[in-house]
Order: C-alpha cells, then sequence, then structure tokens
C-alpha cells in the first residue's frame, strides 16, 4: 500500500504566523499567555498549544485577568476582532498582541470604507463565525449576512447602492453564483425603473485556500481513497473536503485517528491523505505513519 500525503496540504502562512506569534508569547518569561477563542479550528493543534502553556479565554475573563494578572499577554487569533474587543482591552490595560491574519484586517477596512461611504453591505459567511463577528464589528452591525444562495433570494431591499463581500474561508464558486443572482435581480429593478443603483462585487475569499482546489482535484483523482483531515468547524475544511468528494466518492473527513473505520483500505492500494489549511502537517504525517503500520 502506497499512503501520501498532499503537498499543497498543511497550514496556510496566514496560520503559520498566528501559530509563531503564540509561540513567541509562550516563549517569554514570567508571562501568562492567552487566546482569546480557539487559535484555530483544529482541536489536535489546540492541545498541543495547551500542553505548552496557552490558555483559552473568552471575553467575560478580561476583567479576572485585569485584576489578578499583571504581567498577562492576551493574543487576537487570525480570525480578528470587532473594535468594541481592543477598546475593552485597551480600558482594562491588558497587555495584548494582535495575530489577526492580513487578509482578514484588510477585508475589514474594506467593508469600513464600503460603510462609511453609504453602501448596503451584504457578508456572504456565517453570522456567529469568529471572522464575521469582526466584519460586523467595523459597520456597526449595519450589514445583511447569507451563507446561501436561498438567502440571497430574500434579499428585497435595494434602496442603497451595494457591494457583496465574503468571510475568507467560504466556498467560492458559491460567492459567485450569489453575485451573478444579485447582478441579474438589480439589474431588473434597473430595467423597470424601479430603483436608481449600483452594485459592486467584491471576491474576498482567501486564495491560500482557492489555489489548492484544482491541484486537490488531481490528488483526489490519482489515489483510490482520501483521508482528509480537519477539524469538525473549519470553513474551509469542509469547502476542501467538498472538493475532494466531487472527484473521489471514497473521500473520508475525519479529525483524528481513532475516527478511521480499518474497513476503508478493503483492496486499496493508493491512500492520499490532505487537510484544511488549519490542519497541521505532523499530524497527517502521524495518520500516515499508523496506515503504513497497519498494513505493511
Amino acid at each position: 500500500m502506497i499512503v501520501t500525503i498532499n503537498e499543497k496540504s498543511g497550514f496556510c502562512w496566514g496560520v503559520v504566523r498566528t501559530i509563531d506569534i503564540a509561540e513567541s508569547v509562550l516563549n517569554e518569561k514570567n508571562n501568562n499567555a492567552y487566546i482569546l477563542g480557539k487559535i484555530i479550528h483544529n482541536s489536535k493543534e489546540v492541545e498541543r498549544l495547551a500542553n505548552l502553556g496557552l490558555k483559552t479565554i473568552n471575553h467575560s475573563d478580561f476583567e479576572n485577568i485585569a485584576k489578578n494578572e499583571p504581567n498577562a499577554t492576551v493574543i487576537i487569533r487570525a480570525h480578528g476582532e470587532p473594535p468594541s474587543t481592543y477598546k475593552q482591552l485597551d480600558n482594562l490595560n491588558i497587555n495584548y498582541v494582535d495575530a489577526t491574519c492580513p487578509l482578514v484586517t484588510n477585508l475589514q477596512n474594506r467593508v469600513r470604507k464600503y460603510y462609511e461611504q453609504g453602501f448596503q453591505i451584504i457578508i456572504f459567511g456565517k453570522k456567529e463565525h469568529p471572522e464575521v463577528i469582526g466584519l460586523r464589528g467595523v459597520c456597526n452591525d449595519e450589514c445583511v449576512v447569507i451563507r446561501s444562495l436561498e438567502e440571497a433570494y430574500q434579499i428585497n431591499d435595494f434602496s442603497k447602492k451595494t457591494v457583496l463581500m465574503s468571510q475568507t474561508t467560504m466556498d467560492k464558486h458559491i460567492f459567485h453564483q450569489i453575485e451573478d443572482y444579485l447582478k441579474s435581480k438589480i439589474k431588473n429593478l434597473l430595467n423597470i425603473g424601479y430603483i436608481d443603483n449600483n452594485f459592486l462585487s467584491r471576491d474576498t475569499t482567501c486564495r491560500a485556500v482557492t489555489s489548492r482546489e484544482e491541484p486537490l482535484k488531481q490528488f483526489a483523482k490519482e489515489n483510490d481513497i482520501l483521508i482528509f483531515v480537519s477539524g469538525k468547524d473549519s470553513s474551509n475544511g469542509k469547502a476542501l473536503f467538498n472538493t475532494c468528494l466531487k472527484e473521489n466518492p471514497k473521500s473520508y473527513f475525519i479529525e483524528d485517528l481513532n475516527e478511521i473505520d480499518w474497513n476503508w483500505f478493503e483492496n486499496v492500494e493508493k491512500v492520499g491523505i490532505t487537510g484544511a489549511t488549519s490542519t497541521p502537517m505532523w499530524l497527517m504525517e502521524k495518520i500516515k505513519k499508523a496506515i503504513e503500520d497497519k498494513f505493511n
């Protein structure tokens, strides 16, 4: 049996940057390191960093940290935060390090700009996803958040000029379906003189995710079965897994080794292993070794 890890898988540069920042804070002496929310959507990497001393907190912990831990440092994770979080940290004099992914920071700046210009803002994303909570924060929550084409059908108010943007980890193909639908709907409204409007669309899906799709399709075809390793809460993990599944119906989504069904490997010669942008390489290597030990 040949077991191969997809060379295009593993952490994206934004996750690498965040992990590097967290490890740097952990290496500082006399410093209690905290991360605001799970650092990434991968429980095994969260567990590894926790074993190094990184503690996961939420906003309700700020008061206690401010009172009792003068040497604490809070890390803002890659997903970003709304302005209210930074204000709260400043008011409580809590030291913090901002590890927001630069792509997310850029998206926040664009949302803020269009909001200040009076645009209706439509965000393709998950309303309670931490990245989208940050986006909602920079426009005072005056935006429309949709997560499917069906929800786009429900948007009827185009009395203001409108801009469509996306949470960085959403499926770009669905984004473009929504884009085409809204363009068509607004064009029809303009033709009958119902509105005098303009529509802008900005594809803000992450290229670190979308650039993996074509190589991933080929990788899925080349193997008898595919083991896709990802945290279950990872948006890009779900999107990339669906890409695999379309090319190879024998694709299996797991979070860790204990979820493997060894019956999957019956009469299999070539096994491919891949994952999300938040899947650590060490975890895929661990799974590769376990499969090879089992069958070779």
